[in-house]
């Protein structure tokens, strides 16, 4: 691994992992650490595609770029392949289109949080050192695996917060909290 990929690996998961306490966490601290992840990243994701308008999902802030619409799919498409390679599982297939209404969208999301969930709940450390087969032939453990969904979540949701801001709306993570 290259020396700022380990230290960008650290700083990514040193202070959930530093935060773990219970039995569970000291037995598995790497599939805990990512369960903790992808709680915040979930709720951080689906409640950007829940934020931004139903019309602006075709937005894209430079031809360059994907549409808001394409993020949420990319989304999908890498929760349900990593999780399905975690789970030893094939990934499935969900046909989805850029033209699909915000509500297939985010329910397509929303689903696909819900399926790593369930991988992350059975699995445990035991298995990090497993090779998993990776498209376009290349392999990587389950670890390294699990580190690249997380990394994900965070790179997938800088995006949208970034298109969000860029339509005059504040991200969920810039939200505050309501007064109870």
């Amino acid at each position: 691994m290259k020396p700022i990929a380990v230290a960008t690996l650290i700083l990514i998961l040193a202070p959930a992992m530093l935060a773990q306490t219970n039995a569970t966490a000291s037995s598995n601290p790497v599939v805990s650490t990512v369960r903790q992840l992808e709680e915040r990243q979930s709720k951080n994701l689906i409640g950007a595609a829940d934020e931004m308008p139903a019309d602006k999902y075709s937005y894209r802030p430079t031809p360059e770029q994907m549409t808001f619409g394409h993020l949420v799919i990319h989304v999908v498409e890498a929760n349900n392949g990593s999780c399905a390679r975690v789970a030893g599982e094939q990934p499935r297939e969900v046909k989805l289109s850029e033209s699909d209404s915000k509500d297939v969208l985010t329910k397509a999301l929303k689903d696909s949080f819900a399926y790593c969930e369930q991988v992350l709940a059975k699995a445990d450390d035991s298995g990090l050192g497993t090779a998993i087969a990776l498209p376009g032939g290349r392999t990587a453990t389950r670890a390294a695996v699990l580190i690249y969904l997380a990394a994900g979540w965070a790179d997938h949701y800088a995006g949208a917060a970034m298109y969000l801001r860029l339509n005059g709306l504040l991200p969920p993570s810039a939200q505050k909290a309501p007064a109870h």
